[in-house]
Parts: C-alpha cells; sequence; structure tokens
C-alpha cells in the first residue's frame, strides 16, 4: 500500500528505527472486516511472515482485533491507533500499545480508556496531547516515536 495516513509513520519505523514494516490496505471501499482479516492472513503467508505485531488505525485497529482473536498463534502484540468502539474483546496473553489522541470525537479518548480497562495487566495507554483523529498523519513522528519506544525494548 501507498503513502496514505500511515505512511509516514511506516516510513520511520522502517528507515530510522530499524524494524520491517508491512501495511496491507482493503481490497475495497466496501471491504467487510472478515475480507479485511483474510487479506491479512493472505499477506503474510505470501511474504512468509509467520507472526508480526499487528495494528491499525481507526477501522483498521478493529481489523487488527479481529485476526488477533482468529489467528492469535500469528500475533506478537497489538498496536491500535485510535480505537473504534466496537465489542470485539482482546486476544487473551498479548501486549497491546493503544494511541490516542486527545481530541478526537471520532474515535475519542474514552474508548481506548475503557479497552485498556479490559486487559489492565497487558494493555499500554498513550495520548497524543491537543490531537484529532487525524493524529497518524498530523504527528507521524510523535506517533511512531511511542510506537518505537514501546516495542524497541533490547
Amino acid at each position: 500500500m501507498d503513502g496514505g495516513a500511515l505512511g509516514s509513520i511506516g516510513h520511520y519505523l522502517a528507515e530510522e528505527a530499524g524494524f520491517r514494516v508491512l501495511r496491507v490496505g482493503a481490497r475495497s471501499e466496501d471491504s467487510t472486516v472478515a475480507e479485511r482479516v483474510e487479506d491479512v492472513l493472505a499477506v503474510m503467508d505470501h511474504v512468509g511472515l509467520e507472526d508480526a505485531w499487528i495494528g491499525g488505525h481507526g477501522a483498521g485497529g478493529t481489523v487488527a482485533r479481529v485476526f488477533a482473536g482468529e489467528h492469535t498463534d500469528r500475533v506478537n502484540g497489538l498496536l491500535l491507533l485510535g480505537v473504534e468502539e466496537d465489542e470485539t474483546p482482546l486476544a487473551p496473553a498479548i501486549p497491546i500499545l493503544i494511541i490516542q489522541g486527545t481530541e478526537d470525537v471520532v474515535t475519542p479518548p474514552a474508548n481506548g480508556a475503557a479497552l485498556q480497562a479490559t486487559a489492565t495487566d497487558r494493555a499500554s495507554i498513550t495520548s497524543i496531547q491537543g490531537a484529532d483523529h487525524f493524529f497518524p498523519m498530523t504527528h507521524p513522528i510523535e506517533t511512531a516515536v511511542v510506537i518505537e519506544e514501546y516495542l524497541d525494548w533490547d
């Protein structure tokens, strides 16, 4: 997938932080969550990726949550940017990083806090101060640094 809202974050994490980043876009505007989960699995299989941290922004985060629940053995953890209000439970035993914009009215901080409360032993939440729903575009480096610091434990 080219550019887009997560392009700068992916570029930073790959080029500056040394992570391998694979971005999977929706096959169409009206793709179902189930189809998007299938697509993620197909791309991972195609490139020979056995497991990974899975994440997304808004609806992409919901896809990541569903993927993790259905393919727990393929997921090392979740990166959720702007959590949608959704009843999808978190997969057991995996770490979760939640990033929320403090001024987000589309996926408000309360959504992230509510999700974090369901897994306080393994879910961390970080806020991007003054950021709205488009924080991956308006605060890409700040967002990428939060992810880098969370993932770079070695």
